[in-house]
């Protein structure tokens, strides 16, 4: 039986670290209120001369060499991001051309939070199809590009950084992605958006002076949104393969805030190690939280040869998913 299998993970973080007590010197908060609030106590931000492609390109070469696959074998690039380095051409492309990959068929995803799992999912259909072989799924994002670091309700949230993997088809029944499961819902987009510089507000100055090229997010609804669909869409992957959230070895889900992943896991009656958690070091990275919070697993012994691994995120657009894999 062929299924689509990681073979290799790697990430990518910035060396610029921004603390909660940084915070408090540049809008009203404190690290006392972030933590109780959040879970995050610093994240990764980007310097000068990085870009979504630096830090995208890093984590794929990092999950080649953990492969063992040269460049010139990837026939497929996918890289989930809200934060192109352009709008076009794709920052996929420009990973290719960094990379040597020429090979690869290449484009961008745009799925905000949940970019990667619809990346994983998207590349396991062309792999299982049978027109590739050797595909590169990426999550990366410079989040700090967007946010209006005067606003406090997002500035506290938000990292960059990227994760990768490669997936490869295999003959392997026991192993790899066992189900993927992808929901929208475009009637409440405005709890979670950023509308400038597209063609409806272009980057004209007065769009710029309105700061509509920065994130917006209704933090209340989104986290109501958020522990739902993530619940349940990480139950229908368990049902679908005829096991519960004690047969797991690990629950990834998207590090948007710890309260919401404590809520999602609790309703999968998931706690303590079997809940992965790096948000207090990264924040919210978007695209890039589940493949930077899988490397780390995986590069840390959490996840071995047979350890079934659910992955949950939800974003903006609204969109969700979830996969279920075994290592």
């Amino acid at each position: 039986m062929i299924r689509a299998k990681i073979t290799g993970t790697g990430s990518a973080l910035p060396e610029k670290v921004l603390t909660n007590f940084d915070l408090e010197k540049m809008v009203d908060t404190s690290d006392e209120w972030i933590v109780a609030r959040t879970g995050i106590s610093q994240r990764r931000i980007a310097s000068e001369g990085e870009y979504t492609s630096t830090f995208a390109t890093q984590a794929a070469q990092r999950a080649l060499e953990a492969a063992g696959v040269s460049a010139e074998e990837i026939d497929l690039i996918i890289l989930g991001t809200l934060t192109p380095d352009f709008p076009f051409p794709a920052t996929a492309c420009l990973v290719q051309q960094n990379l040597g990959a020429k090979n690869a068929f290449c484009f961008d995803l745009s799925a905000a939070c949940s970019g990667f799992v619809y990346a994983l999912a998207t590349a396991e259909k062309y792999l299982l199809s049978g027109t590739h072989k050797k595909a590169l799924v990426i999550g990366a994002e410079v989040l700090s590009r967007i946010i209006d670091w005067k606003d406090r309700n997002t500035c506290l949230l938000f990292g960059d950084g990227a994760g990768a993997v490669v997936l490869e088809a295999v003959e392997d029944g026991d192993h790899g992605l066992l189900s993927t499961h992808m929901y929208s819902d475009g009637n409440f987009w405005e709890i979670l958006y950023q509308t400038g510089s597209g063609n409806r507000n272009p980057a004209t100055q007065a769009n710029l002076d309105a700061g509509l090229v920065y994130l917006t997010m209704q933090g209340n609804e989104v986290f109501k949104y958020a522990v739902r669909a993530m619940a349940e869409v990480s139950m229908e992957a368990l049902e679908k393969n005829g096991v519960t959230g004690e047969d797991l070895t690990l629950f990834i889900a998207h590090q948007a805030n710890q309260r919401i992943i404590d809520a999602v896991g609790k309703r999968l009656n998931l706690t303590g190690e079997r809940v992965f958690v790096n948000l207090d070091r990264y924040g919210n990275t978007s695209a890039a939280s589940i493949p930077i919070a899988l490397d780390e697993a995986v590069r840390g012994g959490r996840v071995k040869e047979g350890d079934l691994v659910l992955l949950s995120a939800f974003g903006g657009g609204l969109t969700w998913g979830s996969a279920l894999l075994r290592w």
